[in-house]
């Protein structure tokens, strides 16, 4: 029968034996009620457990925990910018899944900085996590490259399963994204709308996203016998500051020629709106504009953003379906679409 231990004056933490004691059961029944245990515990015995740990206020050793299980039933999320909307939208389908799987979700930012995100997989290996995904794009010629697949080969040696998302350039399980047959069809629409004089803000070219779209765009545009001419294609940061400031380099360069300008990612292409209005232009009067993602803001600003919609709450949730299913160095492909909206009226 269940012990009535009260916990006042305790001046120790409750420890699982104080549980199983005042719960009237087993340590290791008391042990697969509060761990999560696959095995089956009768709903009776799981109840007490539940309501003696609250009494008490038993708080379970996790660390403890995970080196019994081999990981924690814990998802760590690599993302390069939190404050990104691409970003936050994929976390929040991550989010969704785990909720639905009774996980928990932890999240760390790189910066788009290579050496910090190998220093977090490093911390994370630690920490026993069950999932590591990593979001942020890659770049050309990294160096930590080779650390960074010893690492996490080394953490799925040890149990724990590795999800990239957009590009598979080491190996693991991946959501791939068409960024490049994505920006082919928005190149192939809007030279369909009417538009002939093309520029583009790419970002970081290092950053293999940001290349992967231009060069699609480009090959989009060649399918219709037009090319950008260099001096329309501004490299900046991959931000909306970034966007703002290619967009104030055009309109400083002369925008006779540019009749559409192409920002590799939404929120650049939000920056380029605000650049243009500032410069004294009409967006999608003056000079249109379209975008990469479909982040919910670009259906908020005026005009309403042409873009490539990524499903990014879906890649999000596939991300943990992949890496909790049996399948390695599984692909999961996630198609894009264009949307036409206001910022690229048809050419009269």
């Amino acid at each position: 029968m269940p012990e009535n231990i009260p916990d006042e004056g305790r001046t120790t933490p409750a420890t699982l034996e104080d549980v199983a004691r005042a719960a009237g059961v087993s340590l290791a029944t008391a042990s697969r009620s509060l761990n999560g245990s696959n095995r089956t515990v009768n709903e009776t015995y799981r109840t007490r457990v539940l309501d003696a740990a609250a009494r008490l206020n038993y708080s379970p050793n996790l660390s403890a925990q995970a080196v019994a299980r081999g990981s924690t039933m814990t998802v760590a999320l690599v993302v390069a910018d939190i404050s990104d909307p691409y970003f936050s939208s994929i976390a929040a389908g991550v989010v969704a899944e785990a909720d639905r799987e009774r996980m928990i979700v932890t999240m760390a930012a790189s910066e788009r900085d290579p050496q910090r995100e190998l220093d977090i997989v490093r911390t994370l290996r630690g920490q026993r996590p069950k999932v590591i995904i990593l979001a942020g794009s890659r770049r050309e010629g990294d160096p930590t490259e080779a650390a960074l697949r010893r690492e996490l080969d080394d953490y799925e040696r040890a149990g724990g399963r590795v999800v990239l998302i957009s590009r598979n350039e080491l190996g693991f399980r991946t959501v791939t994204i068409d960024n490049a047959p994505g920006a082919e069809a928005l190149a192939t629409s809007l030279v369909g709308l009417g538009y002939r004089g093309f520029a583009v803000l790419i970002g970081n070219r290092e950053l293999k996203t940001a290349a992967d779209r231009y060069e699609g765009f480009v090959a989009g545009l060649a399918q219709s016998g037009i090319r950008i001419d260099p001096d329309h294609v501004v490299r900046s940061a991959f931000t909306r500051d970034g966007g703002y400031d290619g967009m104030r380099q055009l309109v400083s360069r002369g925008l006779d020629d540019i009749d559409v300008v192409f920002a590799v990612n939404d929120v650049m292409a939000v920056g380029a709106l605000s650049a243009l209005r500032d410069a004294g232009l009409n967006p999608g009067v003056d000079v249109a504009i379209a975008g990469f993602d479909d982040i919910p803001t670009v259906q908020d600003v005026w005009p309403t953003l042409t873009t490539v919609r990524v499903p990014l709450v879906d890649v999000g949730r596939k991300a943990l379906r992949i890496a909790l299913a049996d399948r390695p160095g599984d692909e999961s492909p996630v198609a894009t679409e264009v949307v036409v909206r206001d910022s690229t009226p048809p050419v009269r």
